[in-house]
């Protein structure tokens, strides 16, 4: 019997737990005001990231998060992301996996689609 993997949702910005398993940043572009030390990454993985054509027409307008969520997942059907779903798809296999990004509300955010994604 699977089990569903253990992913979560978090900000790149708040400290790391030792609860957090394996760290990977999901977004595009590197978040501002913090170091590569600080942000205590496993990974960052710009290939699963939104397009940026896609992520400045969202702009993290709530009232869009349904149909960013539709456009973004036809985005990772795309073969060239394919790899890098399927990365984080074995990262979370058998492991925590906490799905960093630098949006302040990351209920509505790339990586709030890609948490769904891998649990299904």
């Amino acid at each position: 019997m699977a089990t569903t993997p253990d992913v979560r949702v978090r900000r790149v910005f708040d400290k790391a737990d030792d609860q957090d398993g394996v760290r990977v940043l999901v977004d595009r572009v590197w978040p501002r005001g913090i170091s590569k030390a600080k942000a205590a990454l496993n990974e960052w993985c710009t290939d699963v990231s939104p397009s940026t054509e896609l992520r400045k027409w969202y702009s993290h307008d709530p009232a869009k998060f349904e149909e960013f969520t539709r456009r973004y997942c036809a985005e990772l059907e795309d073969p060239e992301r394919a790899p890098a779903l399927q990365h984080l798809r074995e990262l979370a296999s058998g492991h925590r996996l906490t799905l960093l990004t630098a949006t302040k509300n990351p209920d509505i955010s790339q990586a709030a689609v890609l948490c769904d994604l891998l649990r299904r």
